[in-house]
Order: structure tokens, then C-alpha cells, then sequence
């Protein structure tokens, strides 16, 4: 399938890695911004990633996206309308006939289509994706534009403020802790809860849930994210720091990063991703038993674990639109004849909130991650400071109106 009027050039746009409660808006800003120039003809969508530029696997989106009110919805509906993959694309190697012919099949898959520029949304392993590909098509003479766009929830791209459906996240996670907290207050019995939020090597999720002290709210009471503990977490030190909360209130409430590794590493899982990465979760299960042993009392551990990723119904209004305006800008980023680069914001105050939508080299992103500030981190390591709570706050603004079919909220679906 090609595109009739050869006076155009067709674009593609894939969605890849964990989902998001944003990521649809992103690939919605590209959609709508390509739909605005009339040197672009089709607008293809990638299933499934990378994988379906290999194996060939596209959709038109001008036949699933019909009216601005499929745009609309699609912006608010979460995971990837597109699906996702974790493939980890080889590095180009001339001598090896696998690593050839994959690349060649995803030329062949432009060329098929006439494409001319391709946007990948995704996190750090996406970014690998998009430096590969635009070295390889660099390599061979494909003028080929190939544009990464930021997502992840964990915010640990490096180069950009922030990623699009981080402030989502962050948003269902200090709402779901603020329930969690009024649901341990009720009864008169010293309770202790640990929750645990996702962010393998990088806490910002975590320490995201610090905004509920601009509401008055103390809990959490303990904030422990990875970057306060590079030599293993402290067990010893962490039961002392429950205890001493234990004095000043009855319901303890815990906020714990998925990545806190305690030096012993029992409960760590074995295997790997495609790129590496380890399942780390079920910490708080194994902190739950540490406190109830030293402390016997009502102990609770709760993983948000796949729900603070794509929880639309809470989605912060700020992050669906900055994810669109970003979408929006790859767009006119690769117009402007520019490949291997990644889109990000930069800040430029936090009160008034104000950002500009830049881009750079993405071999800058690509495989890398970004910390949360050591000077984030409170002296004694079990919770985050002002700053943090000033760079939070604004990523968190704003509700989006869902509308709703027979009491439940209506998602955009690939297959109506």
C-alpha cells in the first residue's frame, strides 16, 4: 500500500514500551500536526512498535482517527492504541546476515510505504531505537527523518524537564495515597503501611508523593527512593526511622520506591527484559514482614504495581496537553530536516509554570537515565524537600473531562 500521490511523502508513528495514561496524546499531537501539512499524504501507525516496521505491519490512522472527536477521546484514553513491544533492536553490523536483513526490512517497510520521516514515542530503550535507526539509514544514504518522542511514567529521560505521563502518574499516586491514608486513620489501633511505587533505579515517582504537603497532609511520614541508598538499603536504619514515627503518629504511612534493594537482595526476582532491565517489585511485601517481626502490630504492604500507569480517570490536564504539544512539535522538528533527535521540554519558572518544547541529539537519552537531585534527598534519607515539591506541583494541574458510557469511562479502541 503506497501513497497515490507521489508529489507527497507518507509519515509513520509507533508507540513502544510501558504504557501511560499519556502516550495517546502524544501520538494524537502527531497525528493532527501532520494532518495540518499538505506536503504529508498518509499517516501511517506502527503495530506493536519497531516490530511492525519489520515485519510490515501498518495501519492508516485517517481510516481509525475519522473526526476530531476520535482525535479528542484518543488524547484521553490510556496504554498505546497502537500496542507496545520491548524489542531491542541489534546494533548494525554489515558482516552479520540477521542484523542485515532486519534492518533492510524496515527499509523495505519505508520505501513500501513511502515513508519519509518516522516518530517513535517511548522511554531510554525507544531512544536506543531511534539513534540506531537514524545512524543506519545515515549509513546506507536513506534520507529517512527518524524523530524520538518522550514518554515513560518513571521521568528518567535525561535531556528533558519532564516526561509526558509522568505528571499523570504522579497524580493518581498522591490521590490514591491521600484514600490510603484516610482509610488507616479510622480506627484507634498503631498501624503501619508501606506503599510501593514504581521506579526501578530512579525514585521520582516515589518522591512525587510528597505533594500532598501542600494540601497540610504529613504522610507520607517516610519517603525512601533508590538514589539515598547507591550501597544497598539500610534495614536497621529503616526500622529505627518507623519507630520513631510510631511515637508521633498512630497510622505510620510509607512511601517505598519498587528499586530499594535491601543488602541481603532476598525477595529480588531473577531474568531479565530484553534490555536488561530486572523485575524489582515486591519490596514492600518484604518490609511488611520486617516490621511486623519487630514491631507486632497491624502491618499492611500495598503494590500499585500496573495501575499507576494507565490510570485515565485521574490523568493530570497539564500532561495530556503538554503530551500533544509535544507530539505536535516532532512533527514540525523533522519538517525542518533534523533526524537522530529526541523532543523534550526545557523549564523556565515554576511559578508562573512556563516550559519551551526543544529538541537534541538522542544518543544524549539513548540507554541513559536521569536521577533525582542528591540535594532532593533530606540529610537523613527518608524523605524529599521543598525543591522537589516546587518542581512537582505544576506537573500535577489540571482534570481532564472523561466522558462516560453506562457509568464507566469510554477509551478510543483500534477496533471499535
Amino acid at each position: 500500500m503506497s501513497a497515490s500521490d507521489n508529489s507527497k511523502f507518507n509519515i509513520a508513528v509507533a508507540q513502544s514500551g510501558g504504557p501511560t495514561a499519556a502516550i495517546n496524546a502524544s501520538l494524537a499531537g502527531v497525528f493532527l500536526r501532520a494532518s495540518e501539512c499538505p506536503e504529508i499524504g498518509k499517516i501511517y501507525g506502527s503495530i506493536n512498535g519497531i516490530e511492525g516496521m519489520i515485519n510490515g505491519e501498518l495501519t492508516p490512522l485517517d481510516s481509525i482517527i475519522t473526526c476530531d472527536a476520535d482525535a479528542q477521546l484518543l488524547k484521553k484514553t490510556p496504554s498505546t492504541v497502537l500496542g507496545s513491544c520491548r524489542y531491542k533492536l541489534a546494533a548494525y553490523d554489515p558482516n552479520d546476515s540477521v542484523t542485515e536483513s532486519e534492518y533492510m526490512s524496515i527499509i523495505n517497510t519505508f520505501e513500501e510505504y513511502n515513508i519519509k520521516a518516522f516518530f517513535y514515542i517511548g522511554g531510554n530503550d525507544s531512544m536506543d531505537t531511534v539513534m540506531k535507526l537514524s545512524s543506519y539509514c545515515k549509513a546506507v544514504g536513506k534520507d529517512i527523518k527518524i524523530i524520538g518522542v518522550p514518554k515513560t511514567i518513571d521521568n528518567d529521560l535525561p535531556g528533558t524537564d519532564h516526561t509526558p505521563g509522568f505528571g499523570s502518574a504522579a497524580k493518581y499516586v498522591a490521590t490514591t495515597l491521600q484514600e490510603i491514608i484516610r482509610d488507616s486513620r479510622v480506627y484507634s489501633i498503631q498501624s503501619i503501611t508501606i506503599v510501593e511505587i514504581m521506579g526501578r533505579n530512579a525514585g521520582w515517582l516515589t518522591a512525587s508523593s510528597c505533594v500532598l504537603r501542600a494540601n497540610g497532609e504529613p504522610a507520607p511520614h517516610l519517603i525512601y527512593v533508590p538514589e539515598a541508598f547507591p550501597n544497598g538499603f539500610e534495614m536497621e536504619r529503616f526500622l529505627d526511622d518507623v519507630a520513631q514515627m510510631m511515637k508521633r503518629y498512630r497510622a505510620v504511612i510509607i512511601a517505598v520506591s519498587e528499586g530499594i534493594v535491601p543488602a541481603d537482595r532476598k525477595y529480588v526476582k531473577t531474568g531479565a527484559d530484553a534490555f536488561g532491565h530486572t523485575d524489582n517489585s515486591g519490596v514492600a511485601k518484604y518490609l511488611e514482614h520486617c516490621c511486623s517481626e519487630r514491631f507486632g502490630c497491624k502491618v499492611r504492604s500495598i503494590e500499585l504495581n500496573v495501575m499507576q500507569r494507565c490510570s485515565s480517570h485521574i490523568a493530570s490536564l497539564t500532561d495530556i496537553e503538554e503530551a500533544e504539544k509535544i507530539g505536535r512539535a516532532a512533527v514540525d522538528c523533522a519538517l525542518e530536516g533534523n533526524t537522530g533527535r529526541m523532543m523534550g521540554f526545557r523549564r523556565i519558572s515554576n511559578e508562573p509554570y512556563r516550559i519551551e518544547i526543544v529538541s537534541f541529539d538522542v544518543a544524549d537519552a539513548a540507554n541513559k537515565e536521569k536521577y533525582l537531585p542528591e540535594n532532593w534527598i533530606t540529610p537523613d534519607r527518608s524523605g524529599v524537600t521543598t525543591d522537589a515539591l516546587n518542581y512537582f506541583l505544576p506537573l500535577i494541574q489540571g482534570e481532564v473531562v472523561t466522558e462516560y458510557r453506562n457509568g464507566i469511562p469510554v477509551h478510543f479502541r483500534l477496533n471499535q
